[in-house]
């Protein structure tokens, strides 16, 4: 797929997924009174559609950070730092107004698509033109492949969530 043909794409994408559910994009946010900071919530930024490593929104894409479900503060143990980081940030979600339970992402990256094309190699989170033509790193640790063939791999998915899905 060549860069140019990106705009297309994502307007397909979201033309075949306007009934589709979309999910909540966050930012973590201390709010402060007389000066004291307060405790950390999560403030609701957009809605996106869940792509893999892409999050389409109405008018953006992004690509994905760290996912966690809102749940109530409660006095737990935890044998990590790790774990209470995560249960930091799930509380946060709750404090924002996020009812339990529901997915909101956070530390997600607004992909600047206009960067795309202008140049012969960019990388653009997990998006790269090589050799001309516009990949998608699927996973940290994983190769690229066609854009095209992700985003319409990932949409159907979005459309037809595979049996037990939640």
């Amino acid at each position: 797929m060549k860069p140019a043909d990106l705009p297309g794409l994502l307007a397909w994408a979201r033309a075949e997924l306007a009934a589709a559910p979309r999910e909540l994009l966050g930012e973590v946010v201390t709010p402060r009174m007389l000066g004291i900071p307060r405790a950390p919530r999560v403030v609701l930024r957009d809605e996106a559609w869940h792509l893999g490593v892409l999050l389409l929104g109405p008018v953006d894409l992004y690509a994905t950070g760290e996912i966690v479900r809102s749940r109530e503060p409660a006095r737990r143990g935890y044998t990590a730092e790790s774990q209470r980081a995560r249960a930091g940030l799930a509380e946060a979600a709750f404090r924002g107004g996020i009812l339990p339970g529901v997915a909101v992402h956070l530390g997600w990256q607004r992909l600047d698509v206009s960067l795309i094309g202008e140049v012969a190699s960019v990388d653009v989170g997990p998006l790269a033109v090589i050799d001309g033509q516009l990949r998608v790193r699927w996973s940290t640790a994983g190769g690229f492949m066609d854009a095209e063939s992700y985003v319409r791999e990932r949409v159907e998915l979005a459309r037809h969530p595979p049996q037990g899905a939640t």
